[in-house]
């Protein structure tokens, strides 16, 4: 690829492809339909829990890893699907990978909204 330099209509093109790529996450990965309906159930009992600021960050760190976990674990299925349509163990090894990467970013907030909303509770 070749590197013409900086521009700014570059980086502005850059950020319509960036915006284009959640669009792509969330209207077509069902995945990523589930991690949204968590997302928005965080915020909205964050909003009525009334998280401090350090809790906000957490939430919204652990809300913002695992939907960018998804969005790579897709592209990285839509790519396998692409170079081997067929079935290949490899690809079959990098796809349960990146899944599994998914998977504990997602335990991983599950655990931190526990920590934060259980006292919130009680």
């Amino acid at each position: 690829m070749k590197n013409d330099g900086f521009t700014l209509r570059k980086r502005l093109r850059s950020f319509r492809y960036a915006f284009n790529g959640i669009r792509l996450l969330v209207r077509h990965e069902h995945n990523a339909w589930i991690h949204c309906f968590a997302a928005v159930c965080a915020v909205t009992a964050g909003w009525l829990a009334g998280l401090s600021a350090a809790e906000w960050i957490a939430v919204t760190f652990a809300i913002g890893l695992v939907l960018a976990a998804e969005a790579v674990n897709s592209a990285i299925e839509a790519l396998a699907d692409v170079v081997s349509p067929e079935y290949n163990e490899g690809i079959k090894r990098a796809k349960d990978l990146a899944a599994g990467a998914v998977l504990l970013l997602a335990v991983a907030a599950a655990v931190t909204g526990l920590i934060i909303f259980i006292p919130k509770l009680c």
